[in-house]
């Protein structure tokens, strides 16, 4: 009866301290400081309103008041830094060719009409710019735009000359950086600890372990930026019609665990921002914030800054 007892006691007062703490975090943890806070954040500049990854697409982003820009980045033969989604070049300019083995001076323009990923059937055509931009054209003409980096591929080079990059140009209060595997970025952030890091995969997956074990509240976290998927958006992107009953159900599994607003709520509180990607229509934009999210990264850019204007959102304070 006492073991008992004192068991019922000891998770009681697990339980309540976990909820307290879920719900004041500072009590334990200092606040992380946010050097900027994004509501509007563009994936490749746009890629549904302008050719992605270019100049124009971050232009029109910037000249609509986008809080961020979204980008990726690729090393050249000759170790140029450029913004490009993809290793090859096979999507986006129809050469059968990797980034990685042609100089930068060798790369080819991409092509006038590219898919938008993650919007269902849609194809964007570009303008006059074609050109595969270098990292430090986007950091020389938004010096004060906020950039998060997608690093992809698992190169020291590469990481090393971003680093480089960012501080040269002053940029380590204005740029976030990683990618979904945990090795590239433990090596960002041993490369440069100064530059804040996203959570990869594996450490979204420990994040929701520690956050339904109620433990959470009780560790400390590196990380400064949750940039994580909405799962629902999958039946938009394939339709509903095209997955399978064992798809809907993980689909409808991943969603349920992954958006949480507790979670979101706690992060925040903590200096955590939370991203969601890739919305692309009002009803995803209203859910995203209703679930407390900092921000929302679009390929639409006009329609988020729309759907915020409309709707009175504006930058966190």
């Amino acid at each position: 009866m006492c073991a008992a007892m004192y068991v019922l006691s000891t998770v009681t007062g697990y339980v309540l301290t976990s909820a307290l703490l879920m719900k004041c975090p500072n009590l334990l943890h200092r606040r992380k400081r946010e050097p900027f806070l994004s509501r509007h954040i563009s994936h490749r500049g746009g890629a549904g309103e302008n050719l992605e990854n270019t100049m124009a697409a971050f232009k029109h982003a910037v000249d609509l008041g986008t809080d961020m820009l979204e980008l990726d980045c690729h090393l050249t033969k000759d170790e140029q830094v450029v913004v490009s989604h993809d290793a090859s070049l096979q999507r986006a300019s129809g050469i059968n060719a990797h980034i990685s083995d042609m100089t930068y001076a060798e790369l080819p323009p991409y092509l006038c009409k590219l898919g938008v990923t993650f919007q269902r059937e849609c194809f964007c055509e570009g303008g006059e710019d074609k050109r595969i931009p270098l990292l430090k054209d986007v950091f020389e003409a938004f010096p004060n735009t906020p950039v998060n980096i997608d690093i992809k591929v698992n190169d020291d080079r590469l990481i090393k000359k971003v680093s480089e990059l960012v501080v040269n140009y002053d940029r380590e209060d204005l740029t976030v950086w990683g990618n979904a595997s945990n090795k590239i970025v433990k090596k960002c952030y041993t490369e440069n600890p100064r530059i804040p890091v996203l959570f990869s995969l594996p450490r979204v997956l420990q994040l929701l372990g520690l956050f339904y074990t109620g433990l959470l509240p009780f560790v400390p976290l590196k990380e400064q930026f949750l940039e994580i998927p909405m799962p629902s958006i999958i039946t938009k992107i394939k339709g509903p019609d095209r997955l399978t009953r064992s798809q809907r159900l993980i689909t409808w599994l991943a969603d349920t665990l992954l958006m949480r607003k507790t979670l979101f709520q706690h992060l925040t509180a903590r200096g955590i921002q939370v991203y969601i990607w890739v919305l692309n229509d009002e009803e995803d934009f209203q859910r995203a914030f209703d679930l407390g999210a900092t921000g929302v990264m679009t390929d639409f850019p006009t329609r988020l800054k729309e759907f915020l204007d409309l709707n009175g959102i504006s930058k966190p304070q």
